[in-house]
This record gives structure tokens, C-alpha cells and sequence, in this order.
């Protein structure tokens, strides 16, 4: 960890949340067929975002001294998902939430952590459809469906 890109990053994903939060207050609070909100998930994201950013800038202010001998940036990683993140915003319409989530997530697995496919595809897939049904049928909302 740096501390001084740590608390930097911190206080800008604390105006990123901030402004998440004040953005999507202007969204409509109900959609058609839905009982759900559109601005519920950004709002909950934002929300999530400051307490995550507040808990990293705790955790720097805590840090007695920087840490000289860190490790070098991991471009290729970053780039990879940083691409998989990118494909998944352009594909979610045209294959669907469960597609698209489930294909970022293994991608996303496989670079943190090689090896062990069936567990990534497990908890990908878990994840994917777990989510999709939590929010379609249980809470009555809409999401991109299969690609039929």
C-alpha cells in the first residue's frame, strides 16, 4: 500500500460516492412494471462507495510509515479488466445481465487468481443468476433478460 496515493484515491472515490449519490436523487423513483427504482442501485453503489473510501482513509491515517518497497503496478491485470469492464457495459443489452455478469466474473477471477475453473465458473454462474433472480422475480424489477 502507498499512503499517499492511498489517502489521494481515497478522497476522490469519496466525491465519486458523493456524487453518485446526489446524481442519482434526480433519477425517477419508480420505473414502469417495477416496483423497483432506477435510482435505487446507483444510490446504494454511492452509498457503498463513501464508506468504503471513509474505511480506506481511516486505514492510510492509522499507517505509521510509507511503505518504501512496494510492489510494482500490475498494468497487464489492471488493462485486462479494465477491457473485460469495458465489454461488459457494451454487450449487457445485446446478451443480457446474466451473460454478460458471468463472463466479467470469470474473466475477472481467472486474472486475479489463475487456475481452479470450476469454482470460478460455480460462483460466477451462482452469482449471476442469483442476482438476476433476486431482482427480476423477488423484487419485481427489470434487468436485461437472454439474447432470444
Amino acid at each position: 500500500m502507498n499512503k499517499t496515493f492511498d489517502r489521494y484515491a481515497s478522497i476522490v472515490f469519496l466525491l465519486i460516492g458523493v456524487l453518485f449519490i446526489v446524481e442519482s436523487r434526480k433519477i425517477s423513483a419508480s420505473s414502469y412494471g417495477s416496483n423497483v427504482g432506477p435510482d435505487i442501485f446507483p444510490i446504494g453503489l454511492g452509498i457503498l462507495l463513501v464508506l468504503l473510501s471513509i474505511k480506506l482513509f481511516i486505514e492510510t491515517a492509522k499507517m505509521k510509515k510509507e511503505d518504501t518497497k512496494g510492489e510494482k503496478p500490475d498494468y497487464k491485470r489492471f488493462l485486462i479488466i479494465f477491457g473485460a469492464a469495458v465489454l461488459y457495459v457494451v454487450l449487457l443489452e445485446p446478451l443480457g445481465y446474466v451473460i454478460t455478469t458471468f463472463l466479467f466474473l470469470a474473466v475477472g477471477f481467472q486474472v486475479l487468481e489463475k487456475g481452479g475453473w470450476l469454482k470460478t465458473i460455480a460462483i460466477a454462474a451462482a452469482f449471476s443468476f442469483g442476482v438476476y433472480y433476486l431482482f427480476v422475480m423477488v423484487l419485481q424489477g427489470s434487468l436485461p433478460g437472454f439474447p432470444i
